[in-house]
């Protein structure tokens, strides 16, 4: 069982106040968590095939490929854009 101080340690490294009774209850619980990655260790896995993914599919995400357009089309989609240079346009920032 885990002692008293490695759960004040925890909790302290995670800056989170516990009382007493809740020390004891987490002694009890990280305990037998610990306990099964233990039982999960011993596991004999040497002669088993790994896998990327339980179901067995694999990516669907389609492949990166270059599409031909006709330079009036290309030319109508720039300027439509409101911010525009260059032939390229600047969209609004997805990812922050």
């Amino acid at each position: 069982m885990l002692k008293k101080e490695d759960i004040m340690h925890i909790a302290q490294l995670a800056r989170i106040g516990l009382k007493e009774e809740e020390i004891e209850k987490y002694q009890r619980e990280l305990s037998l968590v610990l306990d099964y990655f233990k039982k999960l260790e011993a596991v004999d896995t040497e002669n088993i095939e790994s896998i990327g993914h339980i179901t067995g599919s694999h990516s669907v995400v389609r492949d990166d490929k270059i599409i031909e357009c006709e330079a009036k089309i290309i030319e109508e989609i720039i300027n439509n854009f409101p911010d525009q240079k260059n032939n390229q346009v600047k969209v609004k920032s997805i990812l922050t």
